[in-house]
């Protein structure tokens, strides 16, 4: 996943510093990711998340708010009605960049900002939050015993995620100003509502006040127990899942037409993890699957291993030639299933005299229905007929290079 370092400016003119998260192919769309409060862009949520979408063509713009992370600016000076601003400013920013958004995710506060911002963005088509308040003002109860000294002094530190913060009294006064249900009423893109039963920051009945104050098309989907920030990886990976799978219901993920040469498309590889092997695959915007390796191999064991897919591919292509087949003669086949075990043997169990390794693929073919011995031993020549079982017969070459 290509990923730009890039700065522009914010509410006030200040350089808010982001990355962009780019496809390998083509840009299908653009979604713009606002974080929670006082966290920042490089949450591993956010990371996460970004990586699913730009697996399937999708651009992210997540960037740090006024004043947090690597953006310039003072946090004491900002405001929540700031941070939908520097929304709006990012907006700007992807227009001119011609990739203007059309989905907007939003954690947390930066759940709340994306509802309010969605009203005055007329491209937006769906809209995601995730642990969102209903009421911004929720975020008080992280520093509740500085709010006397906020109100009496204008303006206090508070300690938040075991670092200091500046929090002044327009702040407080603005968030209590913040009221979202005009802005969901009126949302003219379809809502993705997530959050965790067990949410001990922001409660779940402030999912369900968003859900209800939203009309047509919304969905809710819990997160189960997950925390706040969505922390563990298992967590962020369903929550990017989730999104990936509703998001296409509501912006056009048309691929171009494939190259020439491949005639099935191009399936894309793309490292979900730099840090173990979780692998996204694409084929087109309709089918993703993932690759990792088991725990014992370093892995986190998501998905089939590499050679599990093989296997896999030689299973499906060996039921589907068989059903064609049966299929085409009108032979009451009712089913079929396929079991594939890989191994690697010595070639001198092949060839004499041989010290090299080969890969031995055994296949054990179910057929179901009321079929004659002639027909079941038919079909079962018909299985070596499969072009997967073909291909990894006669092998197949590789061309490599660089992009």
């Amino acid at each position: 996943m290509p990923t730009e370092r890039i700065t522009f400016p914010g509410h006030d003119g200040g350089q808010l510093a982001a990355r962009l998260d780019l496809p390998n192919g083509p840009v299908l769309a653009t979604a713009l990711f606002a974080h929670c409060f006082t966290c920042s862009k490089d949450i591993p949520a956010a990371r996460r998340i970004a990586g699913r979408l730009a697996s399937m063509g999708i651009a992210v713009l997540r960037f740090d708010f006024t004043g947090l992370g690597h953006s310039e600016g003072e946090f004491a000076n900002t405001s929540f009605t700031s941070n939908v601003e520097d929304l709006i400013a990012a907006c700007r920013y992807l227009d001119g960049r011609d990739l203007g958004p059309s989905l907007l995710i939003g954690h947390s506060l930066g759940g709340a900002a994306v509802l309010k911002a969605t009203a005055r963005l007329d491209q937006i088509k769906a809209v995601v939050t995730l642990g969102a308040p209903f009421d911004p003002s929720h975020v008080t109860h992280n520093f509740a015993d500085a709010l006397p000294e906020i109100i009496e002094k204008g303006i206090a530190e508070v300690q938040l995620g075991g670092r200091p913060f500046q929090i002044g009294k327009t702040f407080l006064d603005d968030i209590a100003r913040g009221q979202l249900t005009p802005a969901i009423g009126s949302l003219k893109a379809a809502l993705l509502v997530l959050h965790a039963p067990r949410d001990e920051t922001v409660s779940i009945d402030n999912a369900s006040e968003i859900f209800l104050a939203a009309k047509h098309p919304k969905s809710f989907v819990t997160l189960d127990d997950a925390d706040h920030l969505i922390t563990r990886a298992k967590d962020a990976e369903y929550a990017a899942d989730v999104i990936a799978a509703w998001v296409g219901r509501y912006i056009d993920l048309t691929q171009p037409a494939p190259p020439p040469g491949a005639p099935e498309g191009v399936v894309r590889v793309t490292e979900a993890d730099p840090n173990g092997f979780l692998q996204d695959i694409n084929a087109g915007p309709d089918h993703h699957l993932l690759a990792d390796e088991p725990m014992a191999y370093g892995g986190t064991n998501q998905g089939l291993t590499p050679y599990g897919l093989v296997s896999a591919g030689l299973g499906a292509c060996t039921s589907m030639t068989i059903r064609m087949y049966a299929r085409r003669k009108g032979w009451p086949l009712t089913c079929v299933s396929v079991d594939i075990t890989h191994d690697k043997v010595h070639a001198q169990d092949a060839e004499p005299g041989s010290t090299s390794k080969v890969d031995v693929y055994h296949r054990l073919v179910r057929l179901g229905g009321d079929l004659s011995e002639d027909q079941r031993k038919r079909l079962l020549e018909i299985a070596d007929k499969c072009p997967v079982h073909r291909s990894l017969e006669k092998g197949a070459q590789v061309h490599t290079q660089l992009a």
